[in-house]
């Protein structure tokens, strides 16, 4: 492929509007351009390698028996009507109208679609499990879109669906998946952890997310490619140093959960899920009487507990939401922060927001920061299952500059239901006891779910079992980011690659050190001198060459300057260069390997073994 021919459109600085390092790699190198906010063109290059991605996907979907497909993007409404979520989704659904005033969707994920179309073809379980996937265009009307590809109202996604006659079998599919997945994002060459995951909008019961970890950027060692006459990161200057600590903190660590993980174990889970041992037992302790005090002026747990002069754990919170048209006070000890999905999850209500102080003042009187459980009436309260272990407690009085002291569970106030609502904090123990929790940022790139019968049943489904009895099919959901791929591979293979020039100057700038398996080619020919004749003999020889071994290769056949060709090829970031230039004539060229930095001047005819070797390396 010639350079010339392509659409590559550089950009000489970062663009000011990125603030992750992917974002603005992908636009200065010229594989992505911003059409409207939230909508971009994939370039060339960029097209390039989601296809790469889009093949290593159907190689291992072929191997668990999934079939692609390729399901329409506008959907009417009644589907949705149908499974309840036209009017639940929320904001983020595209809403539109065709010229008979028809109600239509853009779709951000196809489980209606899908079950529709398995609905009206398929009536018997023998023809159960079906198993099929597309790789398509989704919307999502984002608020703010942001990040670049990350964030965005157009992506592009991977979603597969499972239909089964029994749970049995949806176990497997699961499994399968769960194992494609991780060879698929293996062979992107990504760091991973399969976590414990949310279902969120999809309602998926059991679920599991597959996240690209993102780190800080404070080791200079993983960071940094050195050219060969740089010995160590010591060599550089401090003043050179310290610039490139300013760049690389410049960019936000991109991320948009939080990944909870055991530095002792295999235990890994979003933030919104994860837990923490728990000890049930709680020491014995006397129960004092309970007694009222003024606390004016006292309203958070930490202003209570300094005005009483007590530890904050010795505190009960007290929350109050509104779970659809109900309202549900929360308990949780001390300081300890509410985890929302946790609640959300455990109320099973489509709708869980915090009560607003109208609310409250309305049912209870009294206002936040003086509220607790003692004599609240006809209301459920669910506590945390720390709550239960707290004795002799300080909580609101339920009266304005008053709190009680020594409140003990069953004595003063009862509780329905002790679970899991808190998020927990880093360095406390993992919940299979083996190592202490760690956080870290993460891209989510992949999720799988099993949805049992949550489609199936709302818009009836069903086959017919081996007794003629009919039953709801029983549904996977398996997605991947695609397009979010592309930014999550940048975040990862992002790297400064540093220069020392002949005059003992130091240089340093961004480029993209491609997995191989993704590099949008393999080997950049970049002859020097387009007419110089000789070279550009040279260049065509190569390529045969290098193309007849199987290789991809893109030649920078354009009439510009040496350095304009060695900038933009750095930062295009192909594994190989080689470069054609003044010893052409000789037979002389040179090959420099981009994951290494490392340059070596070679005869032509060992082009082809030369690479091979120090791409092993």
């Amino acid at each position: 492929m010639k350079q010339s021919k392509m659409l590559i459109p550089t950009l000489r600085e970062m663009p000011s509007d990125a603030q992750v390092i992917s974002h603005a790699l992908l636009m200065r190198a010229g594989y992505v351009r911003q059409v409207s906010a939230g909508i971009y063109a994939y370039l060339p290059l960029a097209n390039r390698v989601l296809e790469k991605l889009k093949n290593i996907m159907r190689e291992e979907f072929e191997e668990i028996g999934a079939v692609e497909l390729l399901a329409p993007t506008l959907l009417t409404a009644d589907l949705w009507r149908e499974s309840g979520r036209y009017d639940t989704y929320g904001e983020d659904l595209y809403k539109l109208k065709n010229r008979d005033s028809s109600d239509f969707i853009l779709g951000p994920t196809h489980e209606e679609t899908m079950t529709a179309l398995v609905r009206d073809e398929i009536t018997s379980y023998k023809k159960l499990p079906l198993n099929v996937y597309q790789i398509a265009t989704k919307y999502r009307d984002e608020k703010r879109p942001r990040y670049g590809l990350l964030r965005g109202r157009e992506f592009i996604m991977k979603d597969g669906y499972s239909f089964h006659a029994d749970q049995d079998s949806l176990d497997e599919t699961y499994q399968d998946y769960k194992k494609a997945y991780e060879k698929i994002f293996e062979r992107a060459g990504l760091t991973f952890k399969p976590i414990i995951g949310d279902g969120g909008a999809m309602g998926g019961k059991d679920s599991q997310e597959f996240m690209a970890i993102t780190d800080d950027r404070t080791d200079l060692e993983k960071w940094l490619v050195l050219s060969k006459n740089i010995t160590s990161i010591d060599e550089i200057p401090e003043s050179v140093l310290a610039d490139i600590k300013e760049e690389l903190g410049q960019w936000l660590v991109a991320g948009e959960d939080t990944i909870v993980y055991a530095d002792g174990g295999d235990y890994a889970a979003n933030l919104e899920m994860a837990t923490s041992q728990f000890d049930p037992k709680a020491a014995y302790t006397e129960e004092l009487e309970l007694e009222k005090v003024a606390t004016p002026d006292a309203k958070t747990i930490d202003e209570v507990a300094e005005f009483l002069k007590v530890d904050q754990s010795q505190t009960i919170k007290t929350l109050v939401f509104r779970a659809d048209d109900e309202l549900v006070v929360v308990l949780l000890h001390g300081n300890d922060q509410l985890n929302e999905v946790k609640l959300t999850n455990y109320l099973g209500a489509d709708l869980v927001e915090a009560a607003s102080e109208a609310d409250v003042e309305a049912a209870f009187g009294v206002h936040f920061g003086s509220l607790g459980p003692v004599g609240l009436k006809e209301v459920r309260i669910i506590a945390d299952r720390e709550v239960e272990l707290v004795k002799n407690a300080i909580v609101g009085a339920n009266e304005d500059g008053f709190h009680y002291k020594n409140v003990n569970i069953g004595r003063d106030f009862e509780v329905s239901e002790f679970v899991d609502l808190r998020t927990v904090n880093e360095g406390e123990v993992s919940p299979d006891g083996r190592g202490t929790l760690k956080f870290a940022r993460g891209i989510e790139i992949g999720h799988i779910f099993k949805l049992g019968t949550r489609y199936s049943e709302a818009m009836n489904a069903n086959v017919l079992d081996a007794n003629g009895r009919a039953i709801p099919m029983i549904m996977g959901c398996y997605g991947i980011g695609v397009s979010r791929l592309l930014s999550a591979i940048l975040e990862q293979f992002a790297r400064i690659y540093v220069e020392k020039t002949p005059k003992e100057e130091y240089k340093f700038s961004w480029s993209i050190n491609f997995p191989k398996e993704l590099a949008p080619f393999d080997i950049h020919l970049v002859p020097v001198n387009i007419k110089d004749e000789t070279a550009m003999a040279l260049t065509a020889e190569l390529e045969t060459k290098l193309r007849a071994k199987g290789y991809q290769v893109l030649v920078d056949d354009r009439n510009e300057r040496a350095g304009v060709k060695f900038a933009d090829s750095d930062l295009i970031g192909l594994p190989v260069r080689v470069t054609i230039g003044k010893k052409a004539a000789e037979g002389i060229v040179e090959v420099k390997i981009r994951a290494t930095g490392e340059v070596v001047e070679i005869n032509k005819d060992e082009l082809v073994n030369t690479i091979e070797i120090l791409n092993q390396n």
